[in-house]
């Protein structure tokens, strides 16, 4: 059976999706992605000397906000009244790269994974942002959800390190 896409109405013309008649349900979405980055960059991020200030920090401030921003970068995306939202770090020195890693969570109509995946994109260009300085050769990557729960299609888990339940700070 071949999905029906949600965002066309039957003359072919995009469209909001309406989700007033869904059940408000809590929502979760994780969604991760990586920067790689060469020694002097790592360095400088590890060391706070980079010119531009506390990179992570930054970044970790601008990911959030892209969270509470998606609606308004994309399209048919809903305005959403959102739980709670982090932005981690998994800092891999040896390797040169840094995941970012976002939750979104809401009590609502519907899912929060554009807005994790928002979240990790503009984290990862802020990095990148403030490095370039340094390093142009940067190489974001594999921006993935993670895994999502809640609302009518219940849980999908696309990273297997997020199978197992994750603590929440509920």
């Amino acid at each position: 059976m071949i999905e029906q896409l949600t965002h066309f109405d039957d003359k072919g013309q995009a469209i909001m999706v309406d989700v007033t008649d869904k059940t408000e349900t809590k929502r979760t979405a994780i969604a991760k992605g990586t920067i790689r980055l060469g020694r002097p960059a790592m360095t400088a991020i590890l060391e706070g000397t980079a010119a531009k200030g506390d990179v992570l920090g930054v970044a970790r401030v601008a990911g959030i906000m892209g969270v509470k921003r998606t609606s308004d970068l994309i399209p048919m995306c809903h305005p959403l009244m959102l739980g709670k939202c982090s932005v981690d770090f998994d800092i891999r020195e040896e390797d040169c790269e840094i995941d970012a890693i976002c939750t979104a969570s809401l009590k609502g109509l519907t899912g929060v994974e554009m807005e994790a995946l928002t979240g990790v994109s503009v984290a990862l260009l802020t990095i990148y942002d403030m490095c370039k300085a340094i390093d142009k050769r940067m190489e974001i990557t594999n921006i993935h959800l993670c895994k999502k729960t809640g609302g009518k299609s219940g849980t999908f888990v696309g990273d297997a390190a997020y199978e197992e339940e994750q603590p929440t700070n509920d």
